[in-house]
């Protein structure tokens, strides 16, 4: 029996990565060994606390929590965009109020924790991150002998054959942090990009949410509620009127499960003006592809899976 990927999630907690959250403790492909944290959908503090409220919720005190970039790697300061307090709620959690969390973020930062786990376990770690790639890329530029060491990054970001949410062609995590981006993309051992080409397939409706309410349970009403605003700020604000996008969490399911999604072995840049996601020339050539797109997904078989562990968690 194949022995567990460690997995380490880098949220800006965020309506979705509460759900990529619950996905990566529910999945039994993986181990959560910490959360790291990341500025985008919301303060970077905001989305610490955000993650420790809902680890309680879900009776995971036990996994640790770490502060990471507060503001880009060209940038001195960060301020939530309109549209994400508009998408995520003014708390980042569809202001779904929660308790004040009884553990407190780690002392540790989370460039440091990427590093130590990166030494503890190279090629069993995952790192998924579902923000701008501003902690990975500093872990990358601290300690260039990392890039060897992490088996798999498997990102939420970016978009090759679709519009971009910010751009016509940028996405928003990537464009928060174009830069890091690049470097990331460039310098991963093995790099796989969930971008809206396979997100935006992924709809979630207040009919699966009904099935957390009906549980009866504190956990399935909070996360009902969480996403069933998202759901009605997708409605409102008329990106789509089905439903709402599962990104982040879809990234956590091609991390433990890649044959949920059609790859494209393509090496990839980033371009430090907007953020697009297209083709590195300089690297199309090599034989050797670090880089690999989601291209297609089975949707129908991931939803499936996605509310099978979620409702079991929420029980």
């Amino acid at each position: 029996m194949m022995a567990k990927k460690k997995m380490i999630l880098d949220l800006d907690t965020g309506v979705d990565d509460a759900l990529a959250l619950a996905y990566a403790l529910a999945t039994p492909d993986s181990d959560l060994i910490g959360v790291v944290s990341s500025f985008g959908n919301t303060q970077v503090t905001t989305a610490g606390e955000n993650t420790l409220k809902l680890l309680e919720l879900l009776g995971r005190t036990d996994v640790p929590v770490f502060i990471g970039a507060a503001h880009s790697s060209t940038t001195d300061n960060f301020e939530t965009m309109q549209v994400s307090m508009d998408i995520h709620g003014k708390n980042g959690i569809g202001d779904v109020a929660l308790p004040a969390p009884t553990t407190a973020l780690s002392s540790q930062t989370a460039v440091d924790f990427i590093i130590e786990s990166a030494h503890k376990y190279a090629d069993d770690l995952v790192i998924v991150p579902t923000g701008p790639l501003t902690n990975l890329a500093e872990a990358y530029q601290k300690d260039p002998e990392i890039e060897n060491l992490i088996g798999n990054v498997t990102l939420m970001g970016g978009a090759l054959v679709v519009p971009g949410n910010v751009t016509p062609y940028t996405e928003a995590n990537i464009n928060q942090d174009p830069e890091a981006a690049d470097y990331v993309f460039k310098h991963a051992k093995h790099l796989v990009m969930v971008g809206l080409d396979v997100t935006l397939q992924t709809l979630l409706t207040k009919k699966e949410t009904q099935v957390w309410r009906d549980l009866g349970t504190e956990k399935g009403r909070v996360f009902a509620d969480i996403f069933d605003y998202y759901i009605d700020a997708y409605y409102d604000l008329d990106i789509n009127k089905a439903g709402a996008a599962l990104h982040d969490p879809l990234a956590v399911g091609v991390a433990v499960d890649p044959n949920l999604v059609t790859l494209l072995p393509l090496n990839m840049m980033v371009t430090h003006e907007d953020g697009r996601t297209i083709g590195d020339p300089a690297r199309l050539r090599d034989p050797h592809k670090n880089n690999f797109a989601a291209v297609a997904v089975d949707e129908p078989f991931y939803l499936e899976r996605f509310m099978n562990y979620t409702t079991a968690l929420f029980r």
